[in-house]
């Protein structure tokens, strides 16, 4: 039950409603308080989006020039105030009611002495506090005993509660403000059927401009036992699927904390659990000391266009006064975006590696990445090729921060009309530079420049002509600029029979003195030049063979000319000196480097042996070794055989002796088979065998 409602100190009146508090309406907007009262520094209308100015300020009606409360909460001036106060009887043991503080000093003046503040200063039964009446301040930053002020809540101060809107980044169709506190919950513990008193304030501070406000939700200034708040990374009351999730937040009073508290509650709306999110517990268990149960919900992409879809969290509870209260919470599920991008499709009229092609996403969630099919770019600009007329396509594939994906595509297109017909070309003669070339181009837009390069010093044949003449053999090249492309293509310029030098040698190698004929084949030629390698020279003007005699080798030169044309063949050949290049030869020659197989040697002595028949090892001096006595022997190969076959005695050499010892014992005496072969000198061999009688 309220009553008594006063604004600044006066009953409120019509008028007033429509300057510094006013009723608000966001329905189909995405400011997270549907309906309600807003209670502002300036005029209410200076709240309406959308968001177009950094420093918006519409005064309203004239307010509170000073208020204790203000001051001490700000600590600093107050300026500009609107009080809105009355009296109420809650029927439970506490009182609640949700809201949002938004403001034009957002972001450049937080923190700064610019402080703009507000309050919400309940006194009565139970209360003490440093406020007027005893009041206590209950806008506070949760679980803090914090006020909440542009200083104490911003992009630098409790960053949790704060939403951005500067540039409309969160709702910034709905509303002017650049920005706001999430939705955020008064509570006080209050005695049933007592009264109490509320004094809703909100100032300037240091200043009258830069509108702040604060928007009091409809219905939600109650006494419940149980609240049910909704609460997402936007701030609002809005999920995706597949991307965000919400966090539905059961409180309870701090004064019933010290017991356990079971919460049944019903879930209802469109969307269906297990389906369209997860399951989620059912009742709630607040244990001893717990004031704050937190239960997520995770919404399911499920691919189908199902539109917006509610889940609805209701509790019922019953207070201490014995009033059963409601609390509810509502949670707005969206499908996951189809991406729209916007692209160039450009054209252009001319061969290009490098066109600029961009895109831009939107219809998702900022802030947007981009992958394009080509080289493997980023961005929402990329360079691309198009090489000939005609349309090529390309690929963008944008992806938003939730990962949602689109994909569109770029069309390039080339309308070149520039282009080089026909080359023609008119061959020199021979050597002389009396060729020609002509390029013919088509499809010009504005007055051509032409340009002819060529072989040379460059810039030698460089002409602004369609035509070049009097040039030499070689390729051309030939570029055609218009005023809005260049295109280039190039000839090459022949000879017409040019001369030719060619000769052949009868013989490449031999011994000194070596006869060459070389034989002319030269074409297209008229007259010869010979550079014989031996200090002879010839000029004729005829094909004509040509000998030479050599002692020496020699490289033989061949200039074929024709007019100013020339050309040189070449032949070498090899003169060696031959004869016996072994020093052993009689007729060995030093100064010979290849040998004609001429060499003559000395006839050696036939060689001679003479064989014991008898030896008798250890048993005196004179005869203990068998050997063979030789003369002109190189080498002597030596065999002994027992009667029974064995091989006793086997060696080689200059002269090879037997000692009558087989591995290093005295042979048996008696008959043995000896056998030899004796090399001479000269290669010959002599080969013979008897028998020998052994005596110790």
């Amino acid at each position: 039950t309220a009553t008594n409602i006063t604004y600044n100190g006066s009953l409120v009146n019509a008028q007033q409603l429509q300057s510094n508090v006013t009723y608000f309406d966001a329905t189909n907007t995405t400011f997270p308080i549907q309906r309600g009262v807003l209670l502002t520094t300036g005029a209410g209308t200076a709240a309406m989006g959308p968001n177009n100015s950094t420093s918006f300020t519409l005064g309203g009606t004239p307010s509170v020039a000073t208020d204790a409360d203000l001051n001490a909460i700000a600590a600093g001036s107050v300026t500009n105030g609107a009080i809105l106060e009355f009296d109420f009887v809650p029927t439970g043991d506490t009182v609640s009611f949700k809201y949002v503080f938004g403001s034009d000093e957002y972001p450049e003046f937080s923190p700064s002495t610019f402080n703009d503040a507000f309050g919400f200063f309940l006194s009565g039964p139970g209360l003490a506090g440093p406020y007027t009446n005893g009041a206590v301040n209950i806008a506070l930053i949760p679980g803090t005993t914090t006020p909440v002020t542009i200083n104490n809540v911003g992009d630098q101060s409790n960053t949790q509660y704060y939403v951005a809107n500067d540039n409309g980044l969160a709702y910034g169709t709905a509303i002017q403000y650049d920005g706001t506190t999430v939705v955020l919950t008064a509570v006080a513990q209050v005695q049933c059927g007592q009264p109490y008193h509320i004094k809703l304030a909100i100032s300037n501070v240091g200043d009258q401009s830069y509108d702040s406000g604060v928007f009091l939700e409809a219905e939600s200034f109650a006494s419940d036992a149980v609240n049910i708040a909704v609460a997402t990374v936007t701030g609002d009351t809005t999920v995706v699927e597949g991307c965000s999730s919400a966090q539905f937040i059961f409180t309870r009073p701090i004064s019933q904390a010290g017991d356990t508290l079971i919460v049944n509650y019903s879930i209802g709306g469109v969307a269906t659990m297990g389906t369209d999110y997860n399951n989620m517990i059912n009742p709630v268990v607040f244990l001893p000391g717990e004031d704050t149960v937190i239960l997520t919900l995770n919404p399911i992409q499920d691919g189908l266009n199902e539109g917006s879809e509610t889940v609805i969290f209701t509790a019922s509870t019953i207070t201490e006064c014995g009033d059963t209260i409601i609390s509810q919470g509502v949670l707005y599920i969206l499908d996951g975006p189809d991406l729209a991008i916007n692209e160039t499709d450009p054209t252009v009229y001319c061969a290009n590696d490098s066109v600029l092609v961009s895109a831009f996403a939107s219809g998702g969630y900022p802030p947007y990445t981009y992958a394009w099919s080509y080289a493997g770019q980023t961005g929402d600009t990329a360079y691309v090729p198009i090489t000939q007329n005609g349309s090529i396509d390309y690929y963008v594939t944008a992806t938003d921060f939730c990962g949602f994906t689109g994909t569109d595509t770029i069309t390039v297109t080339m309308n070149q009309t520039l282009a080089i017909d026909t080359m023609y070309m008119f061959p020199a003669t021979a050597c002389n530079p009396d060729g020609a070339v002509s390029g013919v181009a088509s499809g010009l837009t504005g007055q051509p420049q032409y340009n002819w390069t060529g072989p040379g010093n460059p810039g030698v044949f460089s002409i602004d002509a369609t035509v070049l003449q009097n040039i030499p053999a070689g390729w051309y090249y030939f570029s055609v600029s218009d005023a809005v492309c260049s295109v280039n293509d190039s000839v090459l310029v022949t000879q017409s029979q040019p001369p030719i030098a060619q000769l052949s040698a009868s013989i490449l190698a031999g011994c000194d003195p070596l006869t060459v004929t070389f034989t002319n084949t030269s074409q297209n030629t008229t007259n010869y030049a010979w550079n014989f390698g031996n200090g002879q020279t010839a000029n004729v003007n005829d094909l004509s063979s040509q000998t030479q005699t050599y002692s020496n080798s020699a490289v033989i030169q061949l200039i074929a000319f024709q007019g100013n044309c020339s050309d040189t063949a070449t032949v070498a050949i090899s003169v060696s000196v031959c004869g016996c290049t072994d020093p052993s030869a009689l007729n060995y020659n030093p100064a010979a480097t290849v040998n004609d197989n001429s060499c003559v040697y000395p006839i050696p002595p036939t060689p001679t042996v003479e064989a014991p028949n008898v030896f008798t090892p250890n048993a005196g001096e004179d005869n203990p070794i068998f050997f063979l006595t030789t003369t002109n022997a190189a080498n002597v190969e030596l065999t002994i055989i027992n009667r029974w076959g064995n091989t006793v005695f086997d060696q080689s050499g200059l002269n090879p002796g037997w000692d009558g010892k087989v591995n290093g014992v005295d042979a048996a005496e008696g008959v043995y088979f000896y056998k030899y072969t004796v090399t001479g000198f000269g290669g010959d061999k002599l080969e013979g065998h008897g028998f020998l009688q052994l005596f110790r």
